[in-house]
């Protein structure tokens, strides 16, 4: 499972690459939005930016609701950057959008997916990867993993290319739960990736590996 940063923060993409683990980036109006970022010129340089920083998939999201205005936002994206996965909602004008988008060789991120079907419908719509979100899934009493398991699990039984994007992610356990399920991507929060990197017995390990070569080295 491959792991993605899901952050506009370009400080974090620049600490998280340099770990060598992150294979690409997603971002939103809402991440944006919490770094300053206010028009479009500024959400479009940002991409860039990170883009030149991550060798990988750098996913951007429309904000248009109609099927005509995701089209022409994503034709603009697709134009910023070598490597841009357009983000597309998982509604009937999405799915019209990514149908178009797709057919022009333009890869699709389809996000805000809560359902099998809706799985099922962006991938014969085209979409490259689809963004099943469990963490809100799982703030309204539901087991989001079990989405994962699901599509993971339809898409191989029909052999369907389109990759699995396990999106909103909580915490360490879920990027856990999503690599067991089958889960080809993960987009994670820079704190999560911190998290993933600790343990209490690799510190305690450390500090006594370094107190006992102190140790030896003074006697």
């Amino acid at each position: 499972m491959k792991l993605f940063l899901d952050t506009a923060n370009i400080q974090e993409i620049r600490d998280g690459a340099r770990l060598g683990v992150i294979k690409g980036v997603t971002t939103n109006p809402s991440l944006a939005s919490a770094e300053g970022i206010g028009s479009a010129e500024s959400y479009k340089a940002a991409v860039r930016e990170i883009s030149d920083i991550v060798d990988g998939p750098i996913s951007v999201e429309v904000v248009s609701l109609d099927a005509q205005g995701m089209v022409e936002e994503g034709r603009e994206i697709a134009g910023w950057i070598p490597n841009p996965w357009v983000k597309i909602p998982s509604t009937m004008d999405g799915f019209e959008a990514i149908s178009i988008l797709s057919s022009e060789g333009i890869k699709v991120n389809q996000t805000l997916c809560f359902s099998v079907n809706q799985a099922l419908l962006g991938a014969q719509a085209g979409s490259t990867a689809v963004s099943p979100f469990i963490g809100r899934l799982d703030d309204i009493g539901l087991e989001g993993i079990d989405l994962i398991s699901d599509i993971v699990s339809i898409y191989k039984q029909y052999d369907i290319k389109t990759k699995v994007l396990a999106a909103s992610i909580r915490h360490t356990l879920h990027c856990t739960l999503a690599a067991q399920a089958g889960a080809d991507i993960a987009t994670v929060p820079y704190k999560t990736l911190v998290q993933m990197a600790h343990h209490p017995l690799t510190d305690s390990g450390v500090a006594r590996f370094k107190a006992d070569w102190e140790k030896t080295a003074n006697s």
